[in-house]
This record gives structure tokens, sequence and C-alpha cells, in this order.
């Protein structure tokens, strides 16, 4: 290597990011198996909605102590060792693990043995989870000849039977997607000029394909479960909907209030609970049509293809589960609208209350300044009256006293006076009090 091609270190000093090696690791995780036909695979895929992490672990463990192997790291979700007579694949993913099992060597007929039928069956019964997913592959060596119409009819339900050629003409592929008697979904590969790798990616991909189906099929179910609410809900909704337009009394626009509450908690109750199922649903069938594409098929008369299959029976239940979440969607929005529209009304009505409220107080307080101005003319007279009274109280003293007074005289000139006194002390008063305010 010249010297201007020899790699140089990082620098030293640069600060890494944490999962700098980890992210890349990724990317070469999960290697693929190099496969060399003949070939038996068998596939479990299971369940595990509870993620039960350390008791899949412990339990493969356990095997790789019966046979003196290093177990996988704790933390690990990829583990893939040989146990002599056969060979197992283990792998975690989020909802599902799957362990599978592969044995090199000819069978009389295909799928006459099992690739696990060496695997301790007390360890392999003991799988932690459900089985979702149960496949088995023959892969047949290029020396092999290819199975005959009569051998297919024995294999296969004929009905259902697709194949098709893989991989540019690379290899052939026979599969009803059918359940056999011992429960488990066939596929037998013929090899006609694949390498061990790629024959590896293959038998990969058709078991994705059969574990994904079903797992996206999962929210079918409980879409055909949901969908008949959904449609009552509609039109309850839409009733709802349309008694906001009328001129309901405050009580009857209580009870519409209280039943949109109900229907708008119903529809996110059902929202929550199958939005991560449609959302892994709509996930899983991407991965299908991914591996579909990779598995690059050509035309087998008069056979059909896998994709075509798939098109036909998955396609439409991947689109019953859309139109159902797409529903719930819609649902929702529209209660959001009738709850905003009902919002809307309700601040009007109380706006029409408030303001027949402060008209009403304006007349209270109108009313209330007559009342106060009558008072205040009666309260001139009634201090005018006293006022006078001790004017003439007083004159009457002075006379006797031998003062020459007329009392009745002075009485009479005080009434004017003290009239105009006390109105014009009371004005003042009220403008002292104007000017505070």
């Amino acid at each position: 290597m010249s010297e201007n091609t020899t790699p140089q270190k990082i620098c030293a000093g640069v600060e890494l990011h944490p999962l700098r090696y980890d992210l890349n690791n990724e990317l070469h995780a999960r290697p693929f198996e190099q496969l060399e036909g003949p070939v038996q695979a068998t596939m479990y895929a299971m369940f595990d909605a509870e993620n039960t992490c350390g008791e899949q672990h412990a339990h493969v463990a356990e095997l790789c102590r019966r046979y003196g192997l290093h177990p996988p790291a704790e933390n690990s979700n990829h583990f893939a060792a040989d146990f002599g007579k056969f060979r197992m694949r283990w792998e975690r993913y989020s909802e599902f693990t799957a362990y599978t099992f592969f044995r090199s060597g000819q069978s009389e007929t295909p799928f006459q043995r099992r690739a696990c039928e060496d695997v301790p069956e007390d360890w392999l019964s003991q799988l932690p989870g459900q089985l979702l997913t149960a496949v088995k592959v023959e892969l047949l060596g290029k020396d092999q000849k290819a199975p005959t119409d009569e051998e297919l009819d024995r294999l296969f339900v004929s009905d259902s039977l697709v194949s098709s050629e893989i991989g540019a003409e690379a290899a052939r592929l026979w599969t009803d997607l059918r359940i056999d008697k011992d429960g488990f979904n066939r596929s037998l590969i013929q090899n006609y000029m694949m390498p061990p790798r790629k024959a590896g990616r293959l038998i990969l991909r058709v078991f994705e394909i059969a574990i994904y189906r079903n797992l996206s099929l999962l929210a079918l179910p409980l879409a055909r479960e949901i969908s008949p609410r959904t449609a009552m809900i509609n039109q309850e909704l839409a009733d709802l909907t349309e008694q906001l337009s009328l001129d309901n009394s405050q009580k009857e626009d209580a009870v519409l209030l209280r039943k949109l509450t109900q229907l708008s908690a119903e529809i996110e109750t059902l929202s929550s609970k199958t939005a991560y199922r449609f959302s892994a649903t709509r996930a899983y069938y991407a991965i299908i049509q991914a591996r579909i594409q990779e598995l690059r098929e050509s035309h087998v008369e008069p056979y059909q293809t896998v994709e075509e299959f798939l098109e036909r029976r998955l396609a439409p239940a991947m689109r019953t589960c859309q139109s159902v979440s797409d529903r719930l969607a819609d649902l929702s929005r529209r209660a959001t609208r009738s709850a905003n529209l009902m919002r809307t009304k309700t601040d009007f009505t109380l706006a029409e209350q408030n303001q027949t409220q402060l008209t009403s107080m304006n007349k209270r307080a109108q009313q209330q300044l007559r009342l106060q101005e009558t008072v205040e003319g009666l309260s001139v007279a009634a201090i005018s009256y006293y006022l006078v009274s001790l004017i003439g109280y007083a004159a009457v003293s002075i006379k006797n006293l031998g003062v020459p007074l007329n009392s009745d005289l002075v009485k009479g000139v005080a009434i004017p006076l003290t009239l105009l006194a006390v109105w014009y002390g009371l004005r003042r008063f009220k403008r002292a009090l104007s000017r505070e305010g």
C-alpha cells in the first residue's frame, strides 16, 4: 500500500458518539446463512406479546449448555451456532422471536424429515411465547431432479399451489401457503445456479414472507370487530351534528354536549386500542412487498406467482384494515369539529345572555338613579323642614327674652333661604363624591 493510501487513525482527542460502533454494527447484524443443497430448514416464529426477553435468552442458553457451547450475550438479538447434527439461528424482534434450524443431507421425499428432528424434544416443546408461524423449506441440490406433477400433488394442495422462477431464473419455488397436517407451511426450492450465500438469502426471504404475512393479518379480526361500531358512531355523530344546528334550549344543549363527550371518549378509546396494531400492520405489509420484490419472480405457466397470490388475498385485507383506521381518524376529526361547533354555539348563547343581563342591569341602574333623585328631593324638603323648625324655635326664644321679633315672619323668610342652602350643599357634596370616584 502506498503512503497516500495508508489508512489514517482518527485524530486523538476527538470525542466519539457513544452509539457510533453500535450503529455501524447494526448494518452487519444477522448475517445470511451460506447453504448448499440439499438442505432442510425449519423455522418457528414465536409471538411474544409480553416481550419476555430474559426467558428467551435463558432458553437458548440452556440448549447451548447441553451441547457445551458458549451462549449468546444477554443483550444480543441474534445468535447462530453449529450444534453438530443441526445448525440453529436465533433472532429476536419487537413482537416475535424466530428459531430456525438447518440440516444438510438429502431425504428420499421432500418434507419427510424436519431440520429440527435432532433437537431435544423437551427443549423444543417449551419455546417461550405463542407459535405464530411454522415453516418447512426444502432446498434441493443442483444435481437433484425437479419434482414431477404427481409428486407436487402429493406434497401440496394443487388448488392453492403457486410457483415461479426466482432470482433471474436461478431457482424455482413451489408453495401452497397452507398449513399441512403437521402444522407447517411448506416451500420447496429447486436450486439451478444459486451460490450458497444467495441460497441463504432466498430461504430467509421465504421465512420472512410467511412470518410477516401472519403478523400483518393480526389486525384483520380487530378491524372486523370494531367496523360495525364505527358505522354506528358515524351515524350517531351525524345526528348530533344535525341537532346542533337547531334552536335548542339550554337543557337540550346540555344533553347534546354529554352525548358528544361520550362519543368522543369512545372514539379515542377505539383509536388508542387499535393504533399500534394498525400501524404495525402497515409496516409489516411494506416489508412483505419489499421481500417479494427481492425474489425477482418470473411466471411459470399455469401457476400464479407468490406476488399475485398475496396481492389477490392479502391486499384486500390490508385495505380493510386501512379503511377502518382511516374511518377512526376521520371520526376523531369530525368529533373535534362538532365539539368546536358546540363550544361556539355555547359561547354565542352565553354572550346573548350576558347582553340581556347587562341591558337589565342598565335599566335597574337608571331606575335607581331616578329613585335616588326623588329621594334627594325629599331629603332637601325634610332637611329644610327641620332647619326652619329650629330657626322658628330660636326666634320664639329670642322674642321671649323681650326682643321685639315676629317669629312667624322669621320662619317664613327662612324657608326659601334654607331650601336654597340645603340644595346647594347637597349638590356640592355630590360633585365632590364624583371627583373622588
